[in-house]
């Protein structure tokens, strides 16, 4: 086989510039790295991975590591970026021709930095744009100058999504979406379950309203109150129903709970706690806690200002 006609590794990745990375093996962690023919550029890779070794063969260097690629990508990164310093001038040019004005851009010497809130699609939309990066001692993504015409036609994307996630129009959806109903009846702390088939008591299991919760206690007549049956359209289980009444979980109570892969039952009400529930309902106590100590630390800090001093 020719040179110019070796087939690449399984896995590789084209990184641009002629650069491109494929993953390395189960016994062997680390990548396999191809570049551009330059003596100077050589040079440069083998003092940044002295430990890595030429693959005749499939004519890419081996760069050893379980954090070869982060390495190697960085390494890639600042090469191209040194590489495409034209292209970082032309990106100024055009900005300063025909700028993007939005709340969530600023424009800085070395890159352009966007600051949203958070956003799967900002997130999804940022990581299509050539050399972007987050940068978490700002909590922004970077994007380089050189990318900047490919930004500009993403932007709208980006600035929609990013509106539509600002915390005051959360609470528009938010509001608009309430149902007092539903509201008081979740209040009530209750769930109806099958008399046949009830949740075990003391233990964390999930249901589709609350998440993870904890049922104490289980009514032994059926339930009568057949409207308040319509706030909770996914059962589906034949045969009378009881109210079950729950709690919210402690920590330790979920920290003893072998998660379920998924439900098992949805339609008779409750099933086995799975781990996406157990994620989102640690993350809701760890919220409420924090508020706690907020609240705690204020009235501490309140009581300690209205004491008087000593004299």
């Amino acid at each position: 086989m020719a040179r110019d006609e070796q087939e690449a590794p399984a896995g590789e990745v084209a990184r641009g510039a002629g650069f491109a990375v494929a993953p390395g093996t189960a016994k062997r962690p680390g990548v396999l790295v191809a570049m551009p023919f330059d003596r100077a550029l050589l040079a440069r890779f083998k003092e940044n991975f002295p430990t890595a070794r030429w693959r005749r063969k499939i004519r890419r260097w081996f760069v050893p590591g379980t954090t070869a690629e982060q390495r190697a990508d960085a390494w890639i990164a600042r090469e191209i970026s040194a590489l495409d310093a034209y292209g970082d001038d032309k990106g100024r040019d055009a900005y300063a021709f025909e700028p993007l004005e939005s709340p969530y851009l600023a424009a800085e010497t070395d890159a352009l930095v966007v600051r949203t809130p958070y956003s799967r699609v900002v997130v999804d939309t940022l990581r299509t744009i050539p050399f972007a990066a987050w940068a978490p001692e700002i909590r922004a993504w970077r994007v380089p100058w050189r990318s900047y015409e490919v930004l500009k036609e993403a932007w709208p994307v980006i600035e929609a999504a990013a509106a539509a996630n600002e915390p005051a129009a959360r609470r528009a959806r938010r509001e608009a979406a309430r149902d007092p109903a539903a509201e008081a009846e979740r209040r009530r702390r209750r769930h109806p379950v099958p008399r046949s088939d009830p949740p075990p008591l003391g233990a964390a299991v999930e249901v589709a309203e609350a998440g993870i919760v904890v049922f104490e206690a289980l009514d032994d007549a059926p339930i009568a109150e057949t409207g308040a049956l319509a706030h909770y359209p996914a059962i589906t289980a034949p045969g009378p129903l009881v109210w079950g009444w729950w709690r919210m979980p402690t920590f330790g109570e979920i920290a003893e709970v072998v998660p379920a892969a998924a439900p098992d039952a949805p339609g008779r009400g409750w099933w086995p706690a799975t781990r996406a529930g157990l994620e989102e309902r640690l993350r809701r106590l760890r919220e409420t806690a924090r508020a706690q100590e907020t609240r705690a630390a204020k009235a501490r800090a309140k009581q300690g200002a209205a004491e008087p001093e000593p004299r």
